[in-house]
């Protein structure tokens, strides 16, 4: 029997486990889902049990458990480590889901349910490749080892430190993550790079109390306008961040790069009428998806202070602030660029007020070259079960748990998703293709073929 018999003929039996998986409402934000999320847990623990994997552990946090198992059979065979989550977001609002987010339903041919691609459908195909192998060739062709956390949906706040304490346990010569999507249906995507993050707030004090803007305005400095102000001076009018040093250590774009990018045929025109605006603006002389993908951005996520009701009211506030997020590219290190952030604001800071900075999250920014054996391999895997050309694309958001296995285990990443733009992650009816559920598991069969020839 084939591994592609194999999984026809389990489809119904893969589709209940996968139920019986969503069913389960993980919610790692919300701390009355503690046992539930406990128990997707302890699902994926039995689960690895039953394919065949050894010293299979639910390993403590300070937060919920990471599930970790392997399969170590393959002597003198390079090592893969795939990665994934069982932890899923908030339902809200309840209202808007077609059927119960915790009950899993097929229409309009998708599976309908949060984590359906976010990210228990994804991680769950993987188990069922490896079964499907095991159970019609006796073994595999690698090492594997699995580490499925559950806690990527609130920052994986506790894996950097697992990950740095069982580096040992964990090395590998290559990670394979799928969580990510496809540019569109039937057009498969591999993911080879994503831009790092760190944020910041800026809070401005002014006078003591707010203030009557008759009795006190023009004489006493706004904070509102020594916010915007200071907003101002990060850009300039062609969208070029003006923070000294900021594009210091930004590796330009490779040529092979820029072929792969315009050979998608991206239209701008498209992503106009997508967001609903008459022309895009950003850095002068790069592309949307360049701007998008792989050139570093500032942007102000937010912006308050003083009166916020309905109608006017005559106030000089006492305080203004603003919420900032930058978009990092490989080299920018995220602790250098805030250092030239925080000296930024201190020599922009307007007369007659005190300007704090506040940091919030930060991740280094992640590429594997996309002209890389194990990359193009799950090229070669996608083009044998989808028959049209792969896409190779850098994504604009950030995986911070994907630099953190990158800066730690130091082996390159294969980033291959199966979700859609349309899945609706995060939102109310988030769904999973049935096609690429079918589809995902014979690619990555596949895979492990192809990358067979190339490790």
């Amino acid at each position: 029997m084939t591994f592609q018999t194999y999984i026809e003929e389990q489809r119904s039996k893969h589709l209940e486990e996968l139920f019986e998986l969503l069913s389960i409402p993980s919610i790692s934000a919300l701390p009355d889902h503690k046992e539930d999320t406990h128990r997707a847990a302890e699902w994926f623990a039995s689960a690895l049990r039953n394919l065949g994997m050894d010293n299979v552990e639910l390993y403590p946090t300070n937060g919920h458990p990471i599930v970790y198992g392997e399969w170590l059979k393959a002597q003198g065979k390079p090592t893969v480590l795939i990665y994934g989550h069982y932890d899923v977001q908030p339902v809200d609002p309840l209202h808007l889901w077609d059927t119960a987010p915790f009950e899993p339903a097929i229409r309009e041919e998708s599976i309908y349910a949060r984590g359906a691609s976010d990210d228990k459908g994804q991680t769950f195909m993987h188990l069922k490749a490896l079964e499907a192998i095991l159970k019609t060739t006796g073994t595999l062709p690698f090492n594997f080892k699995i580490c499925i956390e559950g806690e990527e949906e609130v920052g994986s706040p506790n894996l950097p430190v697992f990950i740095e304490e069982k580096k040992d346990m964990l090395a590998a010569d290559v990670i394979v993550v799928s969580d990510t999507a496809m540019m569109e249906e039937d057009k498969p995507t591999i993911c080879y790079g994503l831009r790092g993050m760190c944020g910041f707030q800026l809070d401005v004090k002014g006078p003591r109390r707010d203030l009557h803007s008759g009795l006190y305005g023009g004489a006493v400095q706004n904070p509102i306008h020594a916010v915007v102000e200071l907003l101002q001076s990060f850009h300039d009018k062609d969208g070029v961040i003006t923070v000294e040093g900021f594009y210091d250590k930004v590796v330009p774009l490779t040529e092979d790069e820029k072929a792969a990018f315009e050979a998608l045929n991206a239209s701008e025109e498209s992503v106009m009428n997508e967001v609903g605006v008459t022309e895009l603006f950003g850095e002068k002389g790069y592309t949307h998806l360049e701007r998008t993908w792989v050139r570093p951005t500032l942007e102000v996520n937010g912006i308050y202070g003083g009166f916020q009701g309905e109608g006017i009211k005559t106030v000089l506030p006492s305080e203004a602030h603003a919420k900032i997020t930058c978009r990092l590219v490989p080299d920018q290190d995220p602790d250098e660029i805030l250092e030239l952030l925080q000296k930024h604001v201190k020599e922009h800071t307007p007369p007659g007020v005190e300007v704090t900075v506040s940091l919030f999250d930060k991740g280094a920014p992640f590429v594997t070259p996309f002209d890389h054996p194990a990359i193009q391999a799950a090229s070669r895997a996608f083009e044998k079960v989808f028959e049209v050309p792969t896409a190779f694309t850098r994504g604009g958001g950030s995986l911070p748990i994907v630099s953190n296995l990158d800066e730690i285990l130091k082996a390159p990443i294969v980033l291959m998703g199966f979700g859609l733009p349309s899945d609706n992650v995060h939102a109310p009816n988030e769904n999973f293709k049935l096609k690429n559920f079918d589809k995902g598991l014979l690619t990555l069969c596949y895979y492990w073929e192809e990358l067979e020839g190339v490790l």
